[in-house]
């Protein structure tokens, strides 16, 4: 997960400055009450909603790193039986592979070249793509490389741990691809009514907008949303 105080910092600035300005806008316009409301909201809202949008960039390199782990792996324990030593063999799978693994293999060497021990460069190659299979390959090269080893027989039963991981995971991303669309199709809906409503009946809407108990309701209504969205999304998302 993205972990900044000056992203943070900034989003809440950001966010109060959209509520601020939604509150504004709608309060004169339409009605005060709503528009304290739905500036709430977007405040809320504008402020939740990044960070999920950079944990998805994140947690997408990272699972593009997982999926370059085989051949990036095979390339390591080809390149140590023929005779190259560790360094030459990252440097293979550097000039080799595509990024994102050919990026974090390359920064292992820079950190190497300026004195940075090579086992304190896989420790934060680990940090940076915290997963199983990556811990799993910097705590076996570490601990070979101190106590001695067959370091591509070692490689290659990574590879086929990764491998048989990769198969299962696809078999539940795909069991659980329905549930996700039904997720976003129930989320969807009470928004989609909305806009029914409001463009087939204007007055009746603004009516509804400008009332209390209509205001109560839709804010009731989208936080029930999101609530339903959440649960649903905790649901179908299976670590493995």
């Amino acid at each position: 997960e993205v972990k900044s105080d000056h992203v943070t910092y900034g989003l809440l600035g950001l966010s109060i400055g959209l509520g601020t300005i939604v509150t504004l806008v709608i309060g004169i316009g339409v009605n005060w009450v709503f528009g304290v409301i739905m500036g709430g909201l977007v405040t809320f809202f504008s402020f939740k909603i990044p960070k999920p949008i950079f944990n998805f960039l994140v947690n997408k390199r990272i699972t593009a790193y997982q999926n370059q782990m085989v051949d990036a792996l095979t390339l390591l324990s080809n390149g140590i039986r023929a005779g190259l030593s560790v360094p030459q063999s990252l440097a293979m799978v550097v000039d080799e592979m595509p990024a994102p693994v050919s990026q974090e293999f390359n920064v292992i060497l820079q950190q190497n070249k300026i004195g940075v021990p090579l086992e304190e460069c896989f420790e934060n190659l680990a940090v940076r793509i915290p997963t199983e299979d990556n811990d799993m390959f910097v705590s076996s090269i570490n601990i070979l490389r101190e106590t001695g080893g067959n370091l591509a027989e070692t490689f290659d039963t990574i590879v086929n741990v990764i491998r048989e991981r990769v198969r299962i995971k696809q078999k539940i991303d795909t069991l659980t691809a329905t549930g996700l669309f039904q997720g976003y199709t129930i989320a969807a809906m009470p928004f989609a009514i909305g806009g029914i409503f409001a463009s087939s009946d204007p007055k009746g809407f603004s009516l509804m907008v400008g009332h209390p108990i209509g205001i109560a309701m839709i804010a009731l209504a989208i936080i029930s949303d999101a609530i339903g969205l959440f649960i649903i999304m905790k649901i179908v998302k299976i670590k493995i």
